[in-house]
């Protein structure tokens, strides 16, 4: 059975299209995700987020899973059709555009990418083996079992302004290390983070490798100015570093920029493939925020809609020149 839409991906961006493809009685069917040891999960980063604190709506902030959760509960009451699994093949040669799901086969006229972003890792060999040991990319999850502990937090922007001042209700202290002499992270966030008397900083250093078997103990520090090295005595640590847009599986297929962000069209969230429309942090390098995600969702399900109505669903050819 070939359906009118199929959305790859949650988060706001994935549920936001899922909301109004439902509410255009599209009867979308959304692929989900599901967790794995590499972070991805349905939800998408903001099940990895403390305090949502600009989300409209929420005068007293909100917490990341619960937003997501309560999008998701929308997105079901209109009617989409959610699937726990992960993609794991696309063609979209021609019309129906088929999806797998391991041995399992969905075919649609319209496809909505919002398969969003992971966490980028440092990289470092002991990173697998203290991962859930000591070594976190999420503190919501993890900052509980840290409490009256030395932490340290790697990064400079807002996300890990953000981590570093939520572990502080469990810390002892937090040790913010990043590779600069100065902040990445907006305004008010350095604001927070420096007022924070819990919170110091290392500047100029990053993280050269972790010390620990079974278990997290600190972290090895090269000052990239010096070239000094030093250990920092900790047992716990979360990686705020940035992240990597997810779209392995469109390689080849859409057109990505050079960091492997999709490429959609000027005012408009269509790919190169006709009938293919990317939303969410999968295309937007710029501005990565929830309400961003969530409008550029609203606006994918438009387009498919739009595009199912005066499309020609006959053309076998599915490439676009813009």
């Amino acid at each position: 059975m070939s359906r009118n839409v199929i959305i790859v991906g949650s988060g706001p961006a994935g549920l936001t299209a899922a909301v109004y493809a439902a509410r255009a009685e599209l009867a979308p069917l959304m692929i989900e995700g599901e967790l794995s040891s590499t972070g991805d999960q349905p939800g998408g980063q903001l099940m990895l987020t403390t305090d949502v604190e600009n989300f409209p709506g929420f005068p007293d902030g909100v917490m990341g899973p619960e937003l997501m959760m309560r999008m998701r509960q929308q997105a079901e009451r209109f009617g989409t059709e959610l699937l726990t699994e992960k993609a794991t093949k696309i063609d979209l040669s021609s019309r129906p555009f088929r999806v797998w799901v391991r041995d399992d086969v969905y075919e649609a006229k319209a496809l909505i990418v919002s398969t969003g972003a992971r966490s980028i890792m440092l990289g470092l060999e002991a990173e697998r083996r203290l991962l859930g040991h000591g070594l976190s990319t999420c503190a919501t999850c993890d900052g509980f079992f840290f409490r009256g502990q030395q932490i340290a937090v790697v990064g400079g922007g807002d996300s890990a302004m953000e981590e570093a001042i939520f572990l502080t209700r469990f810390a002892e202290k937090v040790t913010v290390i990043h590779r600069r002499d100065s902040l990445r992270a907006s305004k008010i966030m350095q604001e927070r983070a420096f007022a924070n008397p819990k919170i110091e900083f290392v500047w100029d250093t990053v993280v050269e490798d972790l010390v620990g078997t079974d278990r997290l103990e600190g972290a090895v520090l090269k000052n990239l100015k010096t070239g000094e090295t030093s250990t920092l005595a900790v047992t716990g640590m979360f990686v705020a570093i940035g992240h990597r847009p997810n779209t392995d599986l469109f390689t080849g297929v859409l057109d990505m920029d050079e960091n492997g962000y999709l490429i959609t069209a000027a005012g408009s969230t269509a790919t190169n493939v006709d009938g293919v429309f990317a939303c969410g942090d999968v295309q937007d390098h710029e501005y990565r925020q929830a309400i961003t995600a969530a409008g550029s969702g609203c606006m994918a399900a438009i387009d498919a809609e739009r595009w199912l109505a005066h499309g020609d669903e006959t053309e076998t050819n599915t490439s676009t020149n813009w």
